[in-house]
């Protein structure tokens, strides 16, 4: 018997229409209120979305304002700026530890 292989399952990044991991990229979310936030943990209820860990897409994103187009609602500047942070630092991890979600 060999051994089975997991399907994994894969997101279309909004920022540059590639497809990654899921566990490789972060999720955005608009809930009810219209807010939008990053979902860390990917349960929050809303419309969600998904960036890769791409610093520099997320810096071309604010300049054409891709969110506000996404979720068909203005997305604040200061989000951006918290978006290209936490991406900029899952990248650093991921590129320091690996896939910290595998186990071994």
């Amino acid at each position: 018997m060999g051994l089975a292989t997991r399907k994994i399952p894969m997101r279309k990044d909004v920022l540059t229409n590639e497809m990654y991991p899921k566990r490789e990229m972060v999720r955005i979310v608009k809930d009810k209120d219209g807010i939008i936030s990053i979902d860390p943990t990917g349960k929050k209820s809303g419309r969600g979305a998904y960036v890769g860990l791409d610093p520099d897409a997320v810096k071309e994103a604010k300049s054409k304002k891709v969110l506000d187009k996404v979720f068909s609602h203005s997305v604040p500047e200061e989000f951006y700026d918290e978006l290209f942070e936490f991406v900029d630092h899952q990248k650093a991890r991921m590129d320091l530890f690996g896939d910290l979600s595998k186990k071994h």
